[in-house]
């Protein structure tokens, strides 16, 4: 009898405990569905419709950053560095399909930025309006910020989500996600749409430069480039700092020249670069940039800071050509490498990649055009010096 009363009363305190057990999991799964509900309300709230929110709605391009999220990103080669690569997917991107017209995705730019020179993005797209790989490295509290402000970016403007897709870089210790607080950072983006967006982001473009980030951090514009290269399956690649802007036609030129003549293998097209007064606006053609060049409204780049780095384009050369721009995109002049030369040119995504060692600023792309150099020597046995044609 008391054998038996003790195993009633064990059963009584085993019931009570899976009783007990059992409201506790029914208490931690109420609390994570409000948690869910509450994150996915802040998200809507932030850039999204309360309606959608409410409603349960799925958005592909919010799911595809989630997901872009969970997987933590890769390390680079020197695990210095965490890489999200296609943390956002154009519709471009997303809707390629095998066996589609090659013709419509010959030729893709690529470039890179920190947080605070993002706003150029809405003035090279105004001229690109092609596809556009862009890699942007974030430190500390900006990377939760660069996480937000390209979802905002991919939601509310159109050319933006049609032809953007964006890589994140971050320190290897600092992980991207959803920004939790500091909302009113985003509050509002909303109703201002795409110019609001934009409009925040130009308000930051005095935090700091890009050569000055503090910490001792410094700015990894080769790995940044080679992400923005790999994150595109264009058959030729164009890469530029993201505040400078090509000719308006020169995807359709470009496209339009290799149904006449493709570039040799060891052969990159050289586009002469200028720098510009800010008080002056973008020459469409090349007649007025060639006008502005002859009042000193346009000087060539780089002519203060190191003109030897792009001397050898020969920019007299170009200036003076009978052709004012006003016929099709053609092959001006050839002229071998010489150091220290580092031209902004249209490559095959053959071209070796950058150096990744280089970081910060000086001579960081002539390793890469060295790279090449070397590389296509060492292939052709008896092959001729690496050469680079220069558009007219």
């Amino acid at each position: 009898m008391h054998f038996s009363k003790k195993c009633s009363v064990f059963k009584v305190v085993l019931s009570a405990l899976l009783i007990v057990a059992l409201l506790q999991l029914l208490y931690l799964s109420f609390l994570s569905k409000l948690h869910g509900k509450q994150q996915l309300y802040k998200y809507s709230e932030l850039f999204g419709s309360r309606k959608s929110a409410n409603q349960g709605e799925k958005n592909p391009r919010r799911e595809h950053l989630r997901y872009s999220l969970s997987t933590g990103g890769i390390f680079d080669g020197s695990g210095q560095y965490r890489v999200y690569k296609n943390l956002i997917k154009s519709d471009f991107s997303t809707n390629q399909k095998p066996g589609a017209d090659p013709r419509s995705h010959q030729l893709a730019l690529a470039t890179h930025t920190t947080i605070n020179n993002l706003h150029h993005l809405s003035s090279l797209l105004e001229r690109w309006k092609n596809p556009l790989s862009v890699a942007i490295f974030a430190n500390g509290q900006d990377v939760k910020f660069a996480t937000a402000f390209v979802y905002a970016l991919s939601l509310f403007c159109p050319q933006v989500q049609a032809l953007v897709d964006f890589h994140l870089v971050c320190l290897s210790g600092e992980m991207a996600s959803f920004p939790d607080q500091d909302r009113e950072h985003f509050s509002g983006l909303e109703e201002m749409g795409c110019s609001g967006v934009f409009a925040k982001l130009e308000s930051n473009r005095n935090k700091y430069k890009n050569y000055a980030i503090g910490n001792n951090v410094s700015y990894p514009n080769n790995l940044l480039r080679n992400v923005a290269r790999s994150g595109t399956d264009a058959a030729y690649i164009l890469v530029i700092d993201i505040d400078m802007l090509p000719s308006a036609s020169l995807h359709h030129q470009f496209v339009t020249m290799l149904m006449r003549r493709e570039p040799a293998a060891d052969e990159v097209l050289v586009l002469p670069a200028f720098e510009i007064r800010h008080t002056r606006k973008m020459p469409a053609t090349k007649a007025e940039l060639v006008q502005l060049y002859q009042v000193g409204e346009v000087r060539p780049f780089y002519d203060e800071l190191c003109p030897r780095c792009q001397a050898p384009t020969n920019y007299s050369q170009w200036v003076n050509l009978a052709s004012r721009g006003s016929g099709p995109l053609e092959v001006a002049y050839t002229i071998n490498w010489a150091d220290p030369w580092e031209p902004f040119y249209i490559g095959a995504r053959t071209v070796p990649l950058y150096d990744e060692n280089f970081r910060q600023y000086g001579f960081n792309r002539i390793s890469q055009v060295r790279r090449a150099k070397g590389i296509l020597e060492n292939e052709q046995e008896g092959s001729r010096p690496h050469s680079e044609s220069t558009t007219d």
